[in-house]
């Protein structure tokens, strides 16, 4: 994938810096490319549901914004992203100290981008596939 913006790890990294939400979550950005992002975070038991497990919205949030980071690392110096549907399956109770996601675009376009976000939780030395989304984005001007 080609970024149209010779800046676009600064752009991506800002879609991190300036979302005051994600940050009070504790989702941090851990790497990106051209078409891709990953972004980590240190479970706590803030981020648990009743039955101590990690909140569906954590997991949820984790995979939206990682993708928009993703997206927004092939528009131009003065677009962005935002997202305008996103499907999740939750496909296994997630535990464990740290939750990773790897997003990757599939679809970049002049309009709307797809891309597929994948959660992961680790425990000890295990790391399974926890949830996965697809989230389509519009490319909007500033």
């Amino acid at each position: 994938m080609n970024p149209q913006n010779p800046d676009y790890q600064s752009l991506a990294q800002q879609v991190f810096a300036q979302a005051a939400f994600v940050e009070d979550v504790g989702i941090r950005l851990a790497d990106l490319g051209p078409g891709w992002c990953e972004s980590t975070l240190a479970v706590s038991r803030r981020h648990w549901q009743q039955d101590g497990l990690i909140h569906a919205g954590v997991q949820a949030t984790m995979a939206d914004h990682t993708a928009g980071a993703a997206a927004a690392t092939l528009v131009r110096a003065n677009e962005y992203v935002l997202t305008v549907e996103f499907k999740i399956n939750l496909l296994r109770a997630a535990q464990g100290e740290r939750l990773t996601c790897r997003a990757q675009v599939l679809k970049p376009g002049r309009t709307l981008t797809v891309v597929e976000s994948e959660v992961y939780a680790h425990h000890q030395h295990e790391q399974k596939l926890v949830a996965k989304a697809t989230v389509t984005l519009m490319t909007l001007t500033r």
